[in-house]
């Protein structure tokens, strides 16, 4: 990228509409982030968060009308291998498509094809150096033993952390991460977390989308409150994460409290207290 594509937005959405088969998710639309934020997207299932990540990834198109448009980092049009060069993307979803026999090295080097998995004609697309990056991108994520490994002899962490080194392949100056701890149990989540926070030290930029307020770590500053395809609010993490926003958005009673920067929010059983 030049220098002026620095300044343009990782996603500028103006007033979209996007359907998915039938159902109309997003209706005059809004919504921008810059290419250095550190984001989260929160909101409760139905919200138009897995919409939105589609969208974000080319895999659905708002519909065409004036003055309205969907640009990824000043563009509308993207070739998608280009478009995994700037964003890497890893979600449950895309960890589900790949087969239980598919080696953890096949699921890095299919990055760089952004294909599920290395099979047939594929596999003599990659060069010794993507392969050897690919190992190395396993290794620094603490899973290099597990380059021959079928995905079905692994842990749901593990496999988690094998679709991490996918996107990470391409150097990618943003990561998408979509429910990342999702079926993960407690050490694997806080694992994964941790490695999160070290992304971002490293200066990767990271959109996170999720419905657990707990899975967003202090490191990300903005974040964007989503209900049935609307922005319920949108701001700093203490001005947004609060018993009226929440409540708002996921329709239920609940308490906040916010610890050592990680905000949790839990059911009110016992009465009104002072919230965050």
């Amino acid at each position: 990228m030049n220098a002026s594509d620095h300044e343009k937005p990782l996603i500028d959405i103006h007033r979209a509409t996007i359907w998915r088969g039938s159902t109309c998710v997003f209706r005059d639309f809004s919504l921008s982030i810059g290419q250095h934020e550190q984001v989260a997207i929160l909101g409760p299932n139905g919200a138009g968060k897995t919409t939105l990540l589609k969208l974000v990834n080319r895999e659905i198109y708002p519909v065409a009308a004036d003055g309205s448009w969907v640009r990824i980092l000043g563009r509308e049009n993207w070739n998608v291998w280009d478009l995994r060069s700037h964003i890497g993307l890893v979600s449950q979803d895309l960890q589900n498509r790949y087969r239980d026999k598919t080696r953890g090295l096949q699921v890095v080097v299919s990055g760089y094809l952004s294909s599920v998995g290395v099979h047939g004609l594929l596999a003599r697309r990659v060069s010794k150096d993507q392969i050897k990056k690919a190992r190395a991108a396993l290794t620094d994520l603490g899973v290099g033993e597990l380059a021959d490994t079928p995905l079905a002899n692994m842990s749901t962490g593990q496999q988690r952390r094998c679709l991490l080194a996918r996107a990470l392949v391409h150097d990618p100056q943003t990561l998408i991460l979509d429910e990342p701890t999702s079926g993960l149990d407690l050490a694997a989540s806080f694992d994964y977390l941790a490695r999160v926070r070290d992304l971002v030290s490293a200066g990767i930029s990271i959109v996170l989308v999720t419905h657990a307020v707990h899975e967003i770590p202090p490191a990300i500053r903005r974040v964007i409150l989503l209900r049935d395809g609307r922005i319920v609010a949108d701001g700093s993490r203490e001005t947004v994460l609060t018993r009226d926003n929440l409540q708002a958005a996921f329709n239920v009673e609940m308490r906040v409290r916010e610890l050592d920067g990680y905000y949790f929010a839990y059911p009110d059983e016992r009465g009104s207290l002072q919230e965050t």
